[in-house]
Parts: C-alpha cells; structure tokens; sequence
C-alpha cells in the first residue's frame, strides 16, 4: 500500500466510500449485462456528434491523495460533462443510494475537468440509457468550480483520513509480522517441513500442492509461515479457504493461538496468546448470507428490513469500530452489525475490502461471481490463498460450474404468469416438448437418460428469449417479481451464461427424474478451464490435504499454473499404530451386495468381541448400510449401533459424533464420502477402528461412462481420474479418522477383494503395513 502522502484512488471507489447514503436496497431490479452496459455506453456517444469526448481521462490531486478516473464524455460546444449509467425498466425504481453514488462521480469528473481545462462552471449530466429502448433520461445541474472543488476536496479528506489509517495500520501489522514466532516450543513431526513449503512457495510466488497427513497441525503449518511472508512478499491480503464449516474454526483457533487480538474470553483476558504480543491483525470470517440474516422473513430493503434502513448512513461508523475491534468471526461480527443498527451480512461484505485475513468458504474465490477475486481484481492485490481440504476442490469446482433447467418448474409458472409473458412462456415449452420427444425421456424410469452431443441450440434461444422477456416485464412491472418467476429468470441465465462456454470441459445431458418432468444439465467436468484465470491471478496459492495423490490428478483437474510445486509431507505415524487387514474373500460389487453382507457382519461381530469399542463402518450407499445394519441387529442385538442418515440436520449429526464418548462401545454406520467420512476428529478412545466395504468408485453409469471418455481424450487417464483416484481418495479419507496423534492404536478392516490388487495398493498410504498379498 502507498504512503499516505502519495496514495491513489480511482474516482469509482473514492464515491463509494464517501458518497452512498440511505438504505441498504437489494429488492429485484433487473440489471443490464456488462456487454449491454458497454453497447450503451458506446450508443450514447454515437448519437452526440463528432465534437463529442468520449471516455476522458482525467486526474486531481488534493493533500497528497491522487483520484483519476475517466468521464463518460464531454461536449465542449455545450459544456457538458455526461456520466452514463445503463438500466432496465422504470428509473423510479433504481436505490436511492446508487442514485448519490452517481451524483458524486458525476460531481467529481466536473471538479477534475473544471481544474485541467480552467472552467469557470459546467453543466453537469447524469445520463439515464433504458437497453431495452435506448430511451435516454437526462439529469442536469450546472456547478461553479468553487463548488465542485468544494465537493471533491471534502469527498478527498474523507478519504484520505481512511487512507492514512490504513496506511499506519499496514505499518503497523508488517512490523508484528516481521517479529511474528511460532507459538509452540517446539514444530510437529512434519510440521517444519510443511511450513517451509508454504513460506518458499509464497517467497518465489509458486503455487503448491502439499500432502501433509492428519495429526500435524496443518492449519497452523500453512498460516503462521505465510503471515510470515505478507510483509517480506508484500501480500495485500489474504484468504484461508474452507469446505465446510469447521474448517473456519480451526482457522479461527490458530490464529488465536498466534496472538490475533480475539475478542475477550470469560476470564476477562484478552485474545493474545503465547510468545507473542498481540498481533495486530484483521481478521474476518465470512458468513454465508442465509446464517447471517437476522431477519430471514423480512425483504431485503429500507421498507422492510431495519437493519437495511439508513444502512449507509451509518456504515462509516459500523466500518471504524469493526475495524478497531479487529476480531470479526461470525459473532463478533454481528455483536459490531446489531450495535450500529446495520446488516452482519453487508457489512461483512464491505469489510472484505479492508481485513488481513479472510476465512470462509472457496466459493468466495473460486466460484463464477466470487466476492474476493472480484476485489483482488478490482484493487490489485497481491493475494496470499490457503485452500485446506483441496481434495475436495474438483468435486466443489464442478458444481459451481454446472447448471440445470427444469421442465417443470417452467410449465408451474405458465399456469400463472403475466399476460405479457404468454408468448415467450409458449415458446420455451414448445422447444421443451420437441427436446423430449426426440430423447428417450418418454416414460419414468432409470434408462431415461442420454447425452447430447450439443447443446439444444432453439432451446437455448427461446430460454434466451424468456429470460430478455421477463427481465424487461419486471423493470416495468417491479411488483410482480414473485420467488417463481425470479427462480425461472435466474435458472434462465445461468444456464445461457454457462452455455456461451460450453467445450469439452463440460457435457449436456438429459433426464427424466418422473413422468412430465426433464431436467436439461450442463455438467462441467473438467474444472480447469475456470479455475486457471483464478489461480494465476492470485500471488501465491497453497492447496494442502493429508489425500492429494496423484498430484497428476489434480494439477490436470484443476488447471494449476506451470512451475506449480508438488511437497509430500512424511506421517509422523508408524506401522505398529494401525493394524490394516485386507478381506479379500469379499466383493463389494453390485451383483455381489447380497453375499457380502453375511461375511460383512461376520467381521463386525468378530472384531466388535476381540476389542469393544467405538467403531465406523462405511458403505458405498444407505441402501447397503441398511441391509448391513438390519442383518447387525438380527444376528448381534446386543451390539449398540447408531446410523447417518439421508439429510441429517447440524444437531443430529453433531449427537452422532457425541455418541462416541471415551470409555463408550458402539459401531456407527456411516456413507463414505459422507459428513463423518472426513473432516471429523474422533481421538484416542472416541474411535478405536473402521470398516470400509467398499472401494467408493462412482457407479459406472451413462454419466461417469463419459466422464471417463472425455478424461481419456484429454490427459489419457481417463479410468484413472474418473474412477480410481476418486475412489480411493474417499477411502484414505475415511480410514483417517482412525489415527488422530501419536498415542492412537487402532484397526482398519478394508472389504473388497480389489484392495488386493496391486494398482491399488499402490495408492494407499505408505506408511500402512499391508497384508502380504
């Protein structure tokens, strides 16, 4: 960040910190495309004749804070300064906030130009485009110089005392980071080694993919060395990215143990914490919107929602006492919202620009919208990224770009919709019924499913069509914007965006889930053409987990940039901690389900006797866990069972973990790639042994058929990396809950003949001691 003496700021960003007022207003108001936003700006300065400036660059300077930005365009014949904003429907509906924020650029651009061009006075315009119309409404005023450089310099002292906060407060947090020590006496076994990773791939601006196996503290090894690096690297900000929520926790507790300035305990203390002073940083923890609202009932503006009246009229001092308390998890985040009468959500959102340290899920990076590599792009940054779990990043990747439309929810909204959307609403379900009738979907059943080979070209356009239609009738008619018809508009444009990338990353599919319904996917399959832009945009990136092998698998996947480093961390477990047994005389396969479960419950009954305890038990489906299960108490009632079930709320899965109390004997049956699969921390005699009947290899359906197709053709390891890898993953995953620290002992019973197979013992952890095959 610049001194304060020489601080920049585009004229975009100076408004909107100083210049928004009233209420926080996110009613539905549709809003035109960045490509109809530039095609506006580009008709306007069309229709005004060759005398016309278009996209003016200008700059000023007040007290050592520089603004440039560049003006729509200037008329010199007229003396007229034009600010254009682009918009659907009725102007009267547009937020009074967005409404100042033009208002103050427009005010700005004319300080600037009066100041380079030596004007006495302009006529400034704010310039309303209607896209859907090209209907232009004009606002004007006509300001003197004294007065727009009376509103630009107070706008720029705002600002500038922000600035220099800022600025100090860098100085301040680079010279703790510089003093920073680890917290501990001494590193875990691993641990060192790990944290040196991280600290080189952040010094040489390296992306790095390190397994780093459970037990060694790999939140704190990835943390404490890149705040290490952030003042010697420079790094603006950075991110510690989760894929679910205890992950944030953890995040939270270590840099608690590395001496943030938590908030104060019950003790009284305050949130230093070992060997070194308070770390003067900020630290913000990202809620997801739905857990941050306090009012989920309420609409989402002035009218409605208290927390959104006056938002902006009390954001500066929210914002200046969020960021002198500095420890903003969930809590103390909404403790700052709730005391200055503002949404914990929103101000979140803003506080995003201004903290150290962001947790919070990878979507807030990774997904087609994120929030922060929109505010790394937009301020330059110099972006530090932790993504733990990152086994889990294709899977997550995947679903944030990929789509469905649903045939139902289309032909619900016919029976109600607007008049005026009759036409397009006809003209989408005709496409639909053709789609259909020429696909297998002609009856409910499990072989209702085909591939595509393209996209249904006239059903994207007439979704097109309807999603232009019914964006245009809401800017007239905003009231009638009711949850169907937005999720149609919405499920519209996603797939549309989605479907102007359609390649060989992705796939087009059709299915029939019951009579009268089809649902049209675009699946993405290789996430790697998205994520690339985002991983060589950030300075450094470390993605870490105890499975990420073969790195191969997801250097290719995910799409990380060349020169990408590759650390295998060694276990700091032995042999003599893990008895694995191998039963080969079973088969997990599908034919073979019902013969597997007697020998299956045999094993439980058997190794339940020879050491009670806790135990899980992992199957490929709840199906199979059901016929385990039943068989269990039939032959052996006395055993205390437990079992995950479809859609389990927080508090029933939390009472699931809680039944595996020390001294406690129990088996709890459980989905492999399920919520107690990983990511669940059971030590010492909370969980003394797993059963893992399965391989965990996605079913060899239509889909995953040409997954493995498409996988094939592009890196030649299609079986590989479509079903293998995948697999198996799962299944190191799950026999990770088993050894927790150096003092656990434990048994893993794996219950398929195929683990036999040498191409897949290979893959397990080196440190297991296999059975002689």
């Amino acid at each position: 960040m610049s001194p304060p003496e020489d601080y920049r700021v585009a004229v975009r960003a100076l408004c909107d910190f100083t210049a928004r007022s009233g209420d926080l207003d996110h009613r539905f108001t549709p809003s035109p495309s960045a490509r109809e936003g530039i095609a506006g700006h580009a008709l306007v300065a069309g229709r005004r004749g060759d005398a016309y400036e278009a996209e003016l660059t200008l700059s000023g300077r007040v007290e050592g804070l520089t603004v440039t930005g560049r003006a729509d365009g200037y008329n010199p014949t007229a003396n007229r300064l034009e600010e254009v904003k682009t918009h659907r429907g009725r102007l009267d509906r547009m937020a009074e906030n967005q409404r100042a924020l033009h208002w103050a650029q427009v005010r700005v651009y004319g300080a600037l130009l009066c100041a380079e061009r030596g004007l006495g006075s302009v006529t400034l315009a704010l310039v309303y485009l209607e896209v859907a119309t090209g209907r232009e409404t004009v606002l004007t005023e006509t300001a003197t110089v004294e007065e727009l450089q009376a509103f630009f310099t107070t706008q720029c002292r705002r600002f500038l005392a922000w600035a220099r906060q800022e600025a100090a407060h860098r100085v301040r947090r680079d010279a703790a980071l510089r003093r920073l020590r680890f917290p501990h006496a001494s590193f875990r076994t691993g641990q060192r080694e790990l944290a040196e990773g991280v600290y080189k791939a952040a010094a040489t601006g390296r992306c790095l993919l390190t397994q780093a196996p459970t037990g060694i503290g790999k939140t704190l090894g990835t943390l404490f060395p890149l705040l290490t690096a952030m003042p010697r690297q420079s790094l603006d900000r950075i991110a510690f990215l989760t894929m679910k929520t205890p992950g944030r926790r953890l995040a939270l507790d270590a840099l608690v143990s590395l001496g943030v300035n938590a908030r104060t305990d019950d003790d009284g203390e305050g949130g230093a914490r070992g060997v070194n002073d308070a770390l003067p940083l900020r630290v913000l923890e990202l809620v997801a919107r739905d857990k941050a609202c306090e009012y989920p009932d309420r609409a989402c503006h002035g009218e409605s929602c208290p927390l959104a009246a006056g938002f902006y009229d009390r954001l500066p001092a929210a914002r200046e006492a969020a960021v002198t308390q500095g420890w903003l998890d969930g809590e103390g985040l909404r403790e700052v919202a709730l005391a200055h009468g503002v949404c914990p959500y929103y101000l979140g959102q803003e506080l995003a620009r201004w903290c150290d340290v962001i947790v919070g899920d990878v979507n807030h990076y990774f997904d087609a919208n994120a929030l922060l590599h929109g505010l790394a792009q937009a301020n330059g940054w110099r972006f530090g990224l932790l993504v733990d779990e990152a086994h889990n990043l294709v899977a997550r990747a995947r679903g944030m770009y990929s789509t469905e439309l649903d045939q139902q929810r289309l032909n619900r909204l016919r029976r109600f919709a607007p008049e005026a959307l009759s036409r397009p609403l006809a003209r989408a379900s005709r496409q639909w019924q053709a789609l259909v009738r020429e696909s297998v979907c002609q009856e409910q059943g499990a072989s209702n499913y085909r591939l595509l080979e393209a996209l249904p070209a006239k059903l994207v356009a007439a979704m097109q069509q309807l999603a232009s239609a019914i964006t245009e009738h809401l800017g007239e008619h905003p009231e009638q914007a009711g949850a169907e018809l937005q999720e149609v508009l919405f499920e519209a444009l996603a797939f549309c965006r989605l479907a102007e990338s359609f390649g060989d990353h992705s796939l087009c599919d059709l299915s029939c889930p019951a009579r009268g319904r089809a649902v049209l996917g675009l699946r993405n399959l290789v996430p790697a053409d998205f994520l690339t832009p985002r991983f060589t945009a950030a300075q450094t990136v470390v993605l870490f987990s105890a499975t990420l092998s073969p790195a191969d698998y997801h250097r290719d996947l995910l799409g990380l940039p060349a020169g990408s480093v590759w650390q295998e961390v060694d276990s700091p477990f032995v042999a003599d901690q893990l008895e694995v047994r191998i039963r080969s005389d079973i088969s997990t396969r599908m034919r073979d389900r019902d013969a597997s479960i007697a020998p299956i419950v045999d094993e439980l009954v058997r190794q339940y006797h020879q050491r009670p305890g806790h135990y899980l038990a992992f199957f490929s489906s709840f199906a199979y866990l059901d016929a385990v299960m039943t068989r269990l108490h039939e032959a052996a009632p006395a055993i205390p069972v437990r079992a995950q079930r479809r859609g389990m709320p927080e508090a029933e899965r939390d009472a699931f973990l809680a039944g595996f109390a020390s001294g406690g004997r129990s088996i709890g049956f459980a989905v492999l790639g399920g919520a107690f699969a990983e990511g669940i921390d059971l030590p010492g005699e909370r969980l003394i042994g797993a059963f893992i009947a399965t391989l965990g290899l996605p079913p060899f359906d239509d889909f995953n058929e040409a997954l493995k197709a498409r996988l094939e053709a592009r890196f030649g390891r299609g079986d590989d990396y479509a079903y293998r890898v995948p697999g198996l993953i799962k299944v190191v995953q799950a026999a990770g809950r088993v050894i927790r620290g150096p003092e656990d002992r434990g048994v893993l019973v794996l219950m398929d003949d195929r683990f036999a197979r040498d191409e897949v013992r290979s893959r397990l952890p080196a440190w297991w001691r296999l059975p002689a095959g």
